[in-house]
């Protein structure tokens, strides 16, 4: 028989992920990763939204064990907070400061699930790791969800293509309503918990109030690009990204304005009124940092820029090392320091970070 190491979370994705696994005869055990400590800066206290006041982290854990328990399986809990700071949040604060958007799930699965926890799983005599994820490995290539809605290849492209081996996906078949009427048939106490959204160690908390506990707020001037008037002030670079309209608070004429642009050096963050301005669109982008999943370099595939758009078309142009230019007919709110990830039809070509985004003339 072989052992399935599945990354317990907490929610109804792993949990359904372990169910299956277990059905299909292998012997599973659950491990659950604490990665980010949940006392530091804990304002999760007098929370409504937050059953008994427990912090989300270790609600997760006793659903996680609850249903482990219901699955007659063990569940082991691994501590990789050090881990996490010094690849994941280090991360996000350094790119903070550049006045660029960073992504810390992505980093999250390349650092601390698809490696340290592969380790950890081997340890514990894993012939394979098994995580709640909606993605495939078709003909050894990591390759989209059948729910096209929830697929997560996008937060996987960055992963070294070495630890997608003996890597199951037991949910990336189905569909979201499916993975919930499984969880609800076999009365899992997940089944109907809310998905988990945003960025893990801010959870329910005020992003900018987190933020200040790390990074000094800088407020500075919001200036209109168009008609080079001052049209407010921000509250610092770090917390806002191309493309945003919300949280600007600019009355007026200024009301459906976007953020187009960054001025780290004068502090300076431009908008632009109205979603179809100029400023907001680019024909071409630097990628660095590219991480191929495959040995396919084709010229022209699609991509996404964010996780929730729609495929683009793209020109591919290969320079040195893992350094790619893109051109496209139009994109909106290509943002640097996200990610772009690159397919093949339901193929993921790998993924890389933004550098650079040159604007339509």
């Amino acid at each position: 028989m072989k052992t399935v190491v599945v990354g317990i979370s907490g929610g109804v994705d792993s949990s359904v992920a372990a169910l299956l696994l277990k059905e299909q005869g292998y012997q599973v055990i659950g491990l659950f990763m604490r990665n980010w400590d949940s006392s530091i800066n804990n304002d999760y206290l007098g929370n409504p939204n937050l059953n008994n006041n427990i912090c989300p982290q270790e609600q997760d854990y006793n659903d996680a064990k609850a249903v482990c328990d219901k699955l007659n399986i063990p569940l082991h809990r691994i501590d990789f907070v050090k881990e996490y700071w010094d690849n994941v949040f280090t991360y996000f604060l350094e790119e903070l400061k550049k006045g660029r958007t960073p992504n810390p799930d992505i980093m999250c699965n390349k650092y601390i699930k698809f490696d340290l926890f592969i380790k950890q799983a081997k340890k514990l005599g894993a012939d394979y790791i098994a995580t709640g994820h909606y993605a495939r490995i078709i003909d050894g290539k990591l390759s989209r969800a059948v729910d096209l809605n929830k697929d997560q290849s996008y937060f996987l492209a960055y992963v070294n293509k070495e630890n997608f081996v003996n890597v199951l996906f037991p949910i990336g078949e189905l569909e979201k309503i499916e993975v919930r009427k499984i969880a609800q048939e076999h009365n899992l106490i997940t089944a109907q918990k809310k998905d988990s959204t945003g960025i893990c160690f801010i959870g329910e908390r005020n992003f900018s109030k987190f933020l200040e506990n790390y990074l000094p707020n800088q407020p500075g001037k919001i200036i209109n690009i168009e008609t080079k008037e001052e049209v407010g002030e921000h509250l610092g670079l770090m917390y806002y990204t191309i493309g945003q309209r919300r949280g600007l608070n600019l009355g007026g004429n200024n009301s459906k304005s976007y953020v187009v642009e960054k001025d780290l050096k004068n502090n300076i963050l431009y908008v632009a009124s109205g979603e179809e301005n100029k400023y907001l669109y680019s024909t071409s982008a630097i990628i660095e940092d590219f991480n191929f999943l495959t040995e396919d370099r084709p010229s022209s595939c699609s991509c996404k820029f964010r996780y929730r758009q729609k495929d683009i078309p793209i020109q591919v142009e290969y320079l040195n090392g893992n350094i790619l230019k893109l051109t496209y007919k139009s994109a909106k709110a290509v943002t640097p320091g996200q990610f772009c990830v690159l397919y093949q039809g339901t193929t993921c070509l790998g993924g890389g970070m933004i550098k650079e985004v040159h604007k339509e003339a």
